[in-house]
């Protein structure tokens, strides 16, 4: 039975440090949630253990450039050269070159935006004369903020053995960022930047769509796993959420999101739903002078094993309208929270035809993974037809399933 346990403890150990493939590597996860405006501490996992910061290190670098432009010492539009060690330095970057200029409003859109490591060594290099100068100036700012367990030794979070940060310092120099520098805080949420022509996404996808979320910042290195700092508010309540370890960038924004909602939970506030976005465009008008091509009702087996008709178009079928046990398919997915997000933004549309269905997610076996097939059901013929007709456009299809026999 000792054995047993051990054994489950051994495999628990190597999930919770998943990526981690040397046996001598340390652990990487923690985390916490801070209640913004009391300070209390909501959630709390291993956070005053060191952990590698990556690129979260960037927020300490735009911090001290902020202090700069307070002091009179930086103007926005005063334009940087570019080194030829900034320009050597690894990706990810812009690709800056050496002699090229960049603005300072540009290279903090591209900092806290794009993480670009290269433009973080070219407002070093402009505030303290070399990236090491500047690092002196971060311990010193870190220590004034009460950051006690961080050391900072690169601008942009390149990994260096002894560059550690806890949760606990995080969070603190986020809050930091919301007390003392709230006027250059949109920059953590800017949704894009662009750069010579093309347009980038901010690195935290949860920016994107976790109700809330208004701001900061991702980090990665092989050392320290999947990072993230996020600042969300809702109904007047804000909160700081850290994230430190994470295996992967998707199980990290899984994570932060149940943080998140437990964090808002916890000072009393309703859940909110939030689902990753996919590409569902909204119905479009039927095309003028065209018809949708018709099919016969073929015969599909069901997930179940059963035979099912399958009609496609909505015109010129005659079927039985006694019984509302037909369905409509509204696409296949390879997640269930994609087949989720599907029925939701269906059931916002307002098609009366809907009244009194029932949306389900069917899993199915496609050739060795699953997937997830959204459907409403409980439909008559005539409306299910109906949906379609009106869902002509949908991108991934509308499909009319008629009873079985």
């Amino acid at each position: 039975m000792r054995l047993f346990f051990g054994i489950l403890l051994a495999i628990f150990a190597l999930l919770a440090v998943s990526g981690v493939t040397g046996a001598d590597e340390p652990k990487r996860y923690a985390s916490i949630v801070v209640d913004a405006d009391s300070l209390d501490i909501i959630h709390a996992r291993q956070i005053d253990e060191l952990r590698y910061p990556a690129s979260l290190t960037k927020v300490m670098t735009l911090y001290v450039t902020f202090d700069a432009i307070n002091r009179g010492e930086l103007r926005l539009e005063e334009k940087l050269i570019v080194s030829s060690t900034a320009a050597r330095t690894p990706p990810f970057g812009l690709g800056l070159t050496a002699g090229q200029s960049i603005t300072v409003d540009q290279a903090i859109q591209a900092v806290a935006v794009r993480s670009a490591n290269d433009v973080a060594v070219v407002l070093a290099e402009r505030l303290a004369g070399s990236e090491e100068n500047f690092t002196h100036l971060m311990n010193a700012k870190a220590k004034e903020l009460g950051m006690v367990k961080t050391t900072f030794k690169t601008a942009s979070g390149l990994p260096h053995p002894e560059q550690q940060t806890t949760a606990r310092d995080m969070a603190k120099l986020a809050l930091a960022v919301l007390n003392n520098h709230r006027r250059y805080y949109h920059y953590f949420g800017q949704t894009s930047f662009t750069w010579k022509g093309k347009t980038k996404k901010n690195t935290n996808g949860l920016l994107h769509w976790l109700v809330g979320v208004d701001g900061f910042k991702t980090g990665y290195t092989r050392a320290s796993g999947y990072n993230l700092i996020i600042s969300a508010q809702r109904d007047g309540r804000r909160i700081i959420a850290v994230v430190l370890g994470g295996a992967s960038g998707k199980s990290r924004n899984q994570h932060m999101q149940d943080l998140v909602e437990r964090g808002f939970k916890t000072l009393g506030l309703a859940p909110v739903a939030s689902t990753p976005p996919i590409d569902v465009p909204s119905p479009l008008p039927p095309r003028e002078k065209s018809k949708p091509v018709m099919a016969s009702a073929i015969q599909l087996r069901g997930s179940t094993g059963e035979m099912v008709t399958v009609v496609s178009g909505a015109e010129n079928v005659t079927l039985p309208q006694s019984r509302n046990n037909y369905s409509v398919q509204v696409g296949t997915f390879a997640m269930a929270r994609q087949a989720q997000a599907q029925l939701q933004a269906i059931g916002t549309t307002g098609f009366p035809e809907l009244n009194g269905a029932m949306p389900v997610i069917d899993p199915i076996i496609s050739g060795n993974r699953e997937l997830y097939r959204a459907r409403i059901n409980g439909l008559s013929a005539t409306h299910a037809h109906a949906v379609c007709k009106k869902l002509s456009a949908l991108a991934a299809g509308c499909r009319v399933i008629a009873p079985s026999g």
